[in-house]
């Protein structure tokens, strides 16, 4: 198995994944290409990466990354929730997990446009980001680290 990481380079396919947005599947390597495609085309990752200065202090992403006070965010995109082995997260998280909610771009904007509106009683203490286009760049920064499989 060869593993593919998707770089920000050449044009980027914009499409949907509304429809996958409460999917209960891991996705198939083609749909988390669609995503990631549509993170770096709605997003600015080099503006993403300042965003993510506020996230810093509880988590790390790149190689080598560890849990903190929250997860690693490397492969968010297109992952489930919960899922970083060897984290303990909260009961809303793990129920949702249960569930086989996964992070897409709609469910990653919900939880940080408001984390507690979208995880009841979340352990993530910050309230969330504002701005839309601070959620965009933000998702298009995690989407520079996220590794797809080639079957």
């Amino acid at each position: 198995m060869k593993l593919i990481t998707y770089a920000l380079t050449g044009a980027f396919m914009l499409a949907s994944t509304t429809a996958f947005a409460e999917s209960h599947e891991t996705p198939g390597e083609n749909m988390q290409l669609m995503m990631l495609e549509t993170a770096l085309a709605a997003g600015d990752a080099e503006a993403g990466k300042k965003v993510f200065k506020k996230c810093k202090a509880c988590h790390t992403l790149g190689e080598g990354a560890k849990s903190r006070t929250g997860p690693p965010l490397n492969n968010i995109i297109g992952a489930g929730l919960g899922e970083f082995e060897g984290f303990k997260y909260s009961k809303g998280m793990m129920a949702m997990s249960e569930e086989g909610i996964v992070w897409t771009i709609e469910n990653l904007t919900a939880f940080l446009t408001k984390p507690r509106n979208f995880i009841a009683k979340t352990k993530m203490s910050y309230s969330g980001l504002k701005k839309e286009a601070d959620r965009a760049n933000l998702i298009a920064y995690l989407a520079t680290f996220t590794t797809v499989e080639d079957e």
